[in-house]
């Protein structure tokens, strides 16, 4: 172990060795030739968003502002979720009848057993990134901690339409006063929790939930 370290410090120093001392990454310009803006028509851009969620095996469905509430509450029986954990500031609307709601809050806090033992979880998110289908969650309102997301076996969640970007980098400009000003943690989620085996074999819900569920409103 000590000897690999080692070996690894020597290729830094001897790749970094022609950097004056004082040189910090901010003097260097970088040649940043992308794109940083997806010009394409906001309804070709959250369809795009729609459907490289779905091909993550998600399931995703888009739904009327007004049809949102119903649409929870469709999803939420059709799991048959009887404990349902909703974070901070989760607009009370969502909250379907029928489920016993498990509030984590600064006042009380779910154990980890809890968050188990329940069914699923609900939340919002920050962003969706239309280009590679991925979710963005920030721990802000109706997000919650990490926790909540990566513990229960099934996770829905909004994403409203006005928070669909289109390329990757449009999102990490968003999301550069959240890092760097606040230091809250970012999750970026590409469909329900998978891996594989040596032998290629998929196995999901390892490090999250096996099913993602994901309701685009607007």
């Amino acid at each position: 172990m000590s000897t690999a370290r080692e070996e690894i410090l020597r290729r830094v120093r001897r790749a970094t060795r022609d950097v004056p001392e004082g040189e910090r990454p901010e003097d260097v310009a970088v040649e940043r030739g992308y794109r940083k803006e997806d010009d394409a028509p906001r309804e070709e851009v959250v369809a795009r968003f729609a459907e490289r969620v779905a091909e993550y095996k998600a399931e995703v469905r888009r739904v009327k502002e007004a049809d949102l509430p119903e649409a929870i509450g469709e999803n939420l029986k059709e799991r048959a979720i009887e404990r349902l954990i909703v974070p901070p500031g989760l607009p009370e609307e969502w909250l379907p009848g029928g489920v016993e709601v498990l509030r984590d809050d600064e006042e009380r806090r779910l154990t980890n057993e809890e968050l188990d033992r329940s069914d699923g979880a609900l939340t919002g998110c920050s962003l969706g990134i239309a280009q590679t289908g991925t979710i963005v969650l920030d721990a802000g309102e109706a997000q919650g901690r990490r926790a909540l997301t990566l513990l229960p076996d099934y996770h829905l969640c909004v994403v409203r339409e006005d928070q669909v970007v289109g390329l990757v980098p449009e999102a990490f400009a968003r999301l550069e006063e959240t890092v760097k000003g606040e230091g809250r943690a970012v999750t970026f989620i590409s469909g329900p929790s998978a891996t594989s085996d040596i032998e290629l074999n998929r196995v999901e819900g390892v490090h999250g939930p096996r099913t993602l569920e994901v309701l685009i409103s607007g």
